[in-house]
């Protein structure tokens, strides 16, 4: 990549607030300043170049400079720039997604998903389900019933709503959430909280029995849905263990409650299926998408409804008049045209598969980094993974906070010129493109194992290992 805009300026602008950072994070020095990509590879204003290796925030699925993408947001501009879902208006390129999304969406119990509600982020699409949930209530003449029970480390976005639900202190302290009505069910994460002696299946049962005493304990009248990730993302990359939502969904449905998959993640390809739910078996009565809906070339997400809850959602309407939920970029055409040909070239391409084929390299290669003395416990599915770091593998003790080591590994990758990301409790996140190839994996495994071995010989310095 040549002939990049002069943009270190951008060092020197007022600073402003760096989501999921310390906020005087970047005072010694300014952030890093992205002006390009490629395919898999992003270019900074300095020239040095980085194989993005979580896709940006789980998001750029097709990777930079998809020029089908491109072309699909200029001819749309040309054709309607704008154009909104009130009052009973459409736009051909909204509702070509709709039918589209519902088409390949997975089947709720009740029947298939049939109608699409667009958005612009994942958060405002989990906002949206918890008003869809409390109107679907109302509607049946539930006034109780309106509780939303998701897990901790659970991560799905930072509206007021959303952000009650996501499980992870940073999202919620100081900032007086999760507010009522929102409550916390165990970490499905058995590597880290499964007992000894205890089978994936018996740890899974377990967690099941708990959420039905939280049910119980709430009262089944008073809880209305839960919200689960398949892979918790954010929280750390956690994969469910063996038979998970079998006995999650059991439980909800002896209960009369609802399920929303969280698929802002794990839609489009990424576990080697089109959803992550079909990996997992999970028959949601609910959906969201958002981030590789357009491969994050232009803001959009959709919260996607099965047909007898949008039955009752249309009885509601009838009560309460204009159903009064909606936003003005919501549905735009030119952020639907991208993901029309999105999931064009998810489906021409056979994307979902091609990770199916890739992952068992990517797996296997971090697996074997997994020998290095600070890693205890390679996790993933697809194209999707984390390396939870430990002092100790034997015992899975943790290392001290405050030596931030996967942060430190994260930042000797990209001095290799790799971005990963760390998470909370110590894990290394990645989720590269879905464009990516094996000599790329391979270029990832051997940037982060570089990095992994000079934290490990620091750490050892330290007496930490």
């Amino acid at each position: 990549m040549t002939d990049r805009p002069n943009s270190t300026a951008a060092r020197d602008v007022a600073y402003h607030l760096h989501p999921y950072t310390e906020l005087n994070a970047h005072e010694a020095q300014g952030p890093l300043v992205i002006t390009r990509g490629k395919g898999i590879y992003v270019e900074d204003d300095a020239g040095k170049q980085y194989i993005e290796g979580l896709a940006g925030l789980w998001c750029t699925a097709l990777g930079w400079g998809e020029e089908r993408l491109v072309e699909a947001a200029a001819r749309q501009m040309r054709t309607l720039a704008f154009g909104h879902a009130f009052a009973g208006r459409a736009t051909e390129p909204a509702s070509a997604l709709a039918e589209m999304l519902v088409s390949i969406a997975p089947h709720a119990p009740s029947g298939p998903m049939s109608k699409a509600f667009f958005v612009n982020s994942g958060s405002e699409a989990n906002d949206t389900q918890v008003k869809l949930v409390w109107y679907y209530n109302n509607a049946l003449g539930r006034p109780l019933k309106k509780k939303i029970i998701a897990r901790k480390r659970a991560y799905h976005g930072v509206t007021v709503a959303a952000g009650s639900m996501t499980g992870m202190a940073y999202v919620t302290e100081g900032f007086d959430l999760p507010i009522d009505r929102f409550r916390h069910t165990d970490c499905p994460h058995y590597w880290r909280y499964g007992l000894p002696g205890e089978s994936e299946e018996a740890f899974s049962a377990r967690l099941a029995d708990s959420l039905e005493m939280m049910i119980l304990a709430e009262g089944p009248d008073t809880v209305a849905a839960f919200i689960a990730e398949p892979v918790l993302g954010a929280g750390g990359v956690i994969p469910p263990p063996k038979s998970y939502f079998e006995k999650i969904q059991a439980v909800l449905r002896r209960h009369d409650v609802l399920l929303i998959a969280d698929e802002v993640i794990t839609g489009f390809g990424r576990t080697g299926r089109m959803f992550g739910s079909e990996t997992y078996g999970i028959k949601p009565d609910l959906m969201s998408v958002a981030k590789a809906l357009s491969s994050a070339y232009v803001p959009i997400g959709a919260v996607l409804v099965s047909e007898p809850i949008y039955q009752v959602l249309k009885q509601g309407s009838r009560t309460h008049g204009t159903f009064g939920h909606g936003y003005t970029y919501g549905a735009h055409p030119v952020a639907a045209a991208v993901a029309v040909e999105a999931l064009k070239i998810y489906q021409e391409r056979d994307i979902a598969a091609r990770v199916a084929d890739l992952s068992p390299r990517f797996l296997n290669g971090l697996k074997r980094l997994g020998a290095s003395p600070l890693v205890g416990e390679v996790r993933g599915v697809g194209l999707l993974a984390g390396l939870e770091l430990a002092a100790d593998k034997a015992t899975k003790r943790s290392f001290p906070p405050e030596k931030k080591l996967a942060a430190r590994v994260t930042a000797k990758a990209l001095a290799q010129g790799l971005m990963v990301r760390p998470l909370p409790g110590d894990v290394i996140a990645l989720c590269p493109p879905l464009i990516i190839t094996e000599a790329e994996i391979d270029l990832i495994l051997d940037r982060l194992g570089k990095a992994l071995a000079e934290v490990a010989a620091e750490a050892k310095a330290e007496g930490l290992i």
